[in-house]
């Protein structure tokens, strides 16, 4: 018989837990590369969240654009915070072209029941003799749909097209205020006109643009002005001029009065504020808050029972430099600026050259 050799002492015992735990195989895992994975996660979440609260943000913007208020917001000028009743400030700046940008404006004042007085805030050397008269109508329009007071504000320039504008007013008496140093008046009209004929001759170019008449053509820079078309321009100047001088009187009562002392006026020379005072053009010499100051008096408020707000739209990213007149903002030269630019037409401007942007 084979012998058994002694048999190990724990055979057939089970195994004690602690030891088991030493006998199993540890596994060492390297954490660095999924640090940095968590890094770039949290990285990735954060500029999506930014990016996601700039989206809401346009979004928004933009939703506001296509209100009734075309996107025109108000933000707060002077006066008491916290009450309803309102001062509107509404701005003429720059060169006028089509008044959109103020026509916005007004409509946000006229759909709002808390505006009870009107500044106008006018910067501006004048533009096209439609875009002026367009402002002006539509501000006349205001104060008379809402019956409450306007008043001027004129800043560094309002003239021309400018003046053209204030004359809003109608007969409400002391409501055109200029600034100690504001240049108004050159109460005119201008076709800007350049013949650069003996130039192309010089240079042996031929123009061979073909019209269906050559009046089509008589402001073309390539061609001298006959004697016929000059009388017909002449004849659109004066019925633009008669236009002016009409809505002046309309504005200033007494120029009704007195024609011939607008006559003298109506030349086209600019005036200091002084001299503007002095003939009747204006009614004070103030800075914008004096004007302020007069329509709360003429809509019964002050400064404890309105808040004055002044109009703007903010920008949005659909605002891009040259995006032209949708944007509210003064326009790039873009090619529809350009084309406009080279269209002869009259101006109520305080300027022979050429107009290569606008604000309005």
């Amino acid at each position: 018989m084979e012998e058994k050799g002694p048999e190990p002492a724990n055979q057939g015992e089970p195994v004690p837990a602690t030891l088991a735990r030493d006998h199993v195989p540890q596994v060492v895992v390297n954490c660095g590369a999924s640090r940095v994975r968590r890094v770039l996660t949290w990285l990735g979440w954060f500029a999506f969240a930014i990016s996601l609260m700039i989206l809401i943000g346009q979004s928004m913007a933009l939703r506001q654009y296509f209100r009734r208020s075309e996107g025109v917001r108000e933000r707060y000028y002077s006066g008491a915070k916290h009450v309803r009743e309102k001062v509107a400030i509404i701005s003429v700046t720059g060169a006028i072209m089509d008044g959109e940008p103020v026509r916005r404006q007004i409509n946000h004042a006229l759909e709002d029941d808390h505006v009870k007085a009107v500044v106008v805030r006018i910067v501006s050397p004048g533009g096209t003799i439609t875009g002026s008269d367009y402002i002006r109508h539509h501000l006349e329009k205001l104060r008379e749909e809402k019956d409450i007071p306007l008043v001027v504000s004129m800043g560094g320039i309002a003239a021309s097209g400018g003046y053209y504008v204030a004359m809003a007013v109608g007969d409400q008496p002391d409501t055109i205020f200029a600034e100690p140093m504001t240049t108004t008046g050159s109460i005119g009209v201008v076709i800007p006109y350049y013949d650069v004929s003996g130039l192309l001759q010089r240079f042996d170019i031929q123009d061979e643009s073909l019209a269906s008449h050559p009046n089509k053509r008589m402001l073309s820079m390539t061609h001298p002005l006959t004697d016929e078309q000059r009388e017909i321009l002449e004849s659109y100047l004066g019925a633009a001029m008669t236009r002016f001088k009409d809505v002046i009187q309309r504005g200033r009562p007494m120029f009704r009065e007195d024609p011939e002392a607008l006559e003298a006026l109506a030349t086209g020379e600019i005036f200091t504020a002084e001299q503007a005072l002095e003939f009747g053009l204006v009614d004070e010499i103030g800075f914008l808050e004096a004007a302020i100051d007069r329509a709360l008096e003429m809509a019964g408020l002050d400064e404890e029972t309105a808040r004055v707000v002044e109009y703007y739209r903010p920008a949005t990213l659909l605002d891009l430099p040259f995006s032209g007149p949708s944007t509210g903002l003064p326009r790039g030269l873009d090619l529809a600026t350009w084309f406009e630019l080279n269209t002869p037409q009259a101006y109520y401007l305080a300027s022979t050259l050429p107009m290569l942007a606008n604000g309005q």
